[in-house]
């Protein structure tokens, strides 16, 4: 990372604090949810289906907000549109502190959801137009690992907040926390400049725009490039969104021991995040997706099913959490060399928010099988498929490694 960081120029260099900020910042916020299930189902007097609902409607709406925040970027500006789509998704988070009813919590979730989709997508594509074409695998990966800081940064809190603070009233700390982000908005403002954008997109309609994406000349990558979204959330939502419930009521852990093993699992989702980067610029991209996907559905089979001790599934936490960072770290410089300037942001929007409408399901549906086959095996079972639907996807896209883009006028300043 040291290398291509050092060769970069100040405006490349705010741009990636300002999106790395941004990501992690959305990580905190939805990562919270994970950790506060057991209160909620408590407090609401709500089913593990019911809870599991919570996190498919974020997902859901995440992908029109994905979709919307591009083209958002297409039309009117990267920097404007990130800076919305921040204020969006910490407000709503705050919001959430405040719900009194489980259909009020519902629908503040589903407002979340379309602000960090938003935000991911922004972010993304600035970055990527921003950076120079051969470190952008490095760059984007790099800032893909600002969601374990953020993840990991929500274990730590929860444990605090859990530990010192009642169940009912700890969840609604957490949640109003998710106002910090709304402070990076400041350094948007300040510190970035908006890239070059094409004259035609400019001047489109937004809802033009938005349908671009599936013109004949680019309906191939958005087919495919949904596909990968769909296995690539589908498999992450499952296996993160109820492991912090699996670790208390099937391995028994209390707050403070299951934190500790979250903990393995993120500090190896940053690494995995920053070796994907590196790999996907040196050997292309099908090749690093195809070898992170195939070692996920290994890795993830061998922690659920096998008869692990404590200790076991403590040190082998550290490759799920390596391996489950390769494929998302590696999309959005995929999804952003698909795609021509005019649609790029809509493009790279709706592939890796796509994914969220189908892969809303899988929380539902692990929180419904675990009332038939148990908690464990239905993680298992829908993650391993969800990765599956990875490879299938990557065999069938372009290798777009070092593509430059259009707009090469970028000026670096």
């Amino acid at each position: 990372m040291s290398n291509w960081y050092s060769e970069s120029s100040p405006l490349e260099r705010r741009t990636f604090w300002a999106s790395f900020g941004g990501w992690a910042l959305d990580a905190l916020d939805v990562q919270m949810f994970g950790l506060a299930i057991p209160a909620l189902i408590a407090a609401f007097g709500i089913s593990k289906a019911d809870a599991g609902l919570l996190g498919s409607i974020t997902l859901f709406f995440g992908a029109f907000g994905g979709w919307f925040g591009g083209a958002l970027g297409d039309r009117f500006g990267r920097v404007k549109a990130l800076q919305i789509t921040v204020a969006t998704f910490a407000l709503a988070t705050f919001a959430c502190a405040f719900a009194m009813t489980y259909t009020q919590l519902l629908v503040l979730k589903a407002i979340q959801g379309l602000g960090f989709g938003a935000e991911w997508a922004c972010g993304a594509v600035l970055m990527a137009e921003i950076i120079r074409p051969e470190h952008r695998g490095k760059a984007l990966g790099s800032v893909q690992s600002a969601w374990a800081v953020g993840w990991g940064a929500a274990v730590l809190l929860s444990a605090l907040v859990f530990t010192y603070a009642p169940a009912d009233i700890g969840w609604r700390l957490l949640f109003a926390l998710g106002l910090l982000p709304a402070l990076l908005i400041i350094f948007i403002r300040r510190g970035l400049k908006e890239p070059p954008r094409a004259v035609a997109a400019a001047k489109t309609p937004f809802f033009a725009t938005l349908s671009g994406i599936f013109h004949r000349d680019v309906l191939r990558s958005t087919l495919i490039g949904g596909l990968f979204g769909i296995g690539a959330h589908g498999g992450y939502a499952a296996l993160t969104t109820f492991l912090p419930t699996y670790l208390r009521e099937v391995r028994h852990l209390s707050v403070l021991g299951s934190s500790g093993y979250l903990a393995v699992i993120i500090v190896a989702f940053f690494c995995g995040c920053v070796t994907s980067g590196i790999v996907s610029d040196r050997i292309g991209r099908r090749a690093n997706v195809a070898f992170f996907a195939g070692a996920c559905i290994v890795t993830v089979l061998i922690y659920i099913f096998a008869p692990l001790t404590n200790g076991q599934m403590l040190v082998l936490g550290f490759p799920l959490g390596f391996f489950s960072a390769g494929i998302p770290a590696s999309m959005a410089a995929l999804f952003s060399e698909l795609y021509p300037a005019g649609v790029r942001g809509t493009g790279v929007g709706f592939c890796y928010n796509f994914g969220r409408i189908v892969s809303a399901a899988f929380p539902f549906l692990v929180g419904f099988l675990s009332d038939r086959i148990g908690l464990g095996p239905a993680i298992g079972i829908d993650a391993a498929f969800a990765y599956s639907l990875v490879l299938i996807a990557v065999l069938l896209l372009p290798e777009t490694r070092g593509k430059v883009f259009e707009q090469a006028a970028t000026k670096r300043a």
